[in-house]
């Protein structure tokens, strides 16, 4: 029985793709407030909809642009005056084989690199403040096991991953002891997350994973609310859940 978040107030970036959805979910079910925080109201409102609990927001932000990350937080502050929980769930790729370094072009580096790493960076940086005046502040990263077995949908992506999970090491340094920061390090997950996959490529990897299935959205949020609930004295570590997959 997972305990009790009543009262706390997460902010979940990524509130509407598939991680995003499931932890909102759980953090809702255990008695949180929920910013739900997605690319337009439109789709963070229909997240809120199948919310259990009230006084959830459906918000709209664009995190590769760090201004609209900073009035998330101010108008998070203007409804709940501070936040517990910043998960930061967004993430963007594209499929590109590693040996094929022509087709990682400095574009789709800079991309990734803006999405999946200097975004996260931002929101940490916006929502500083707000999680310091909790006293028990968390914050949890959407990380992968690319990071840190190299093998991912493509080199980016993978130094991206490696690049925030050493981030997280630095930032749980300076931010203790008021706020603890934490990566959750997904093997590959059921959601459509990566585009061009084919219909047989969930089946393939299941069976060469020792668990002998890949991981649902729910299973991360599962991990993600574990270190809200059970995992209070850890900080600037991964908390890897894959399945067995990086062995």
């Amino acid at each position: 029985m997972s305990e009790s978040l009543e009262g706390k107030i997460a902010v979940v970036i990524g509130g509407t793709g598939g991680i995003g959805v499931a932890t909102s979910r759980r953090f809702a079910a255990a008695g949180a407030r929920v910013v739900v925080a997605g690319l337009t109201v439109e789709s963070a409102q229909e997240v809120i909809k199948a919310l259990p609990g009230t006084g959830h927001h459906a918000a709209a932000v664009s995190i590769t642009d760090s201004a609209t990350l900073a009035q998330l937080a101010q108008d998070v502050e203007s409804r709940y005056g501070h936040a517990d929980v910043l998960v930061n769930a967004a993430g963007f790729t594209k499929p590109v084989p590693h040996a094929d370094l022509d087709a990682l072009t400095d574009e789709l580096i800079d991309d990734i690199m803006r999405v999946n790493w200097r975004a996260q960076f931002a929101a940490v940086r916006a929502f500083r403040a707000l999680l310091d005046k909790s006293g028990a502040g968390l914050i949890v990263n959407v990380s992968s096991i690319s990071g840190s077995n190299g093998i991912g949908s493509n080199i980016a992506y993978c130094a991206t991953k490696a690049g925030l999970d050493v981030m997280t090491m630095s930032l749980a340094r300076v931010l203790a002891p008021k706020v603890r920061i934490l990566n959750v390090s997904p093997g590959v997950v059921d959601t459509g997350f990566v585009p061009g996959r084919s219909a047989d490529f969930n089946d393939k990897v299941a069976n060469t994973t020792p668990l002998r299935r890949i991981g649902s959205p729910d299973d991360i949020a599962q991990a993600i609310e574990a270190c809200a609930t059970h995992l209070t004295f850890s900080t600037g570590t991964t908390i890897v859940v894959d399945g067995g997959r990086r062995l």
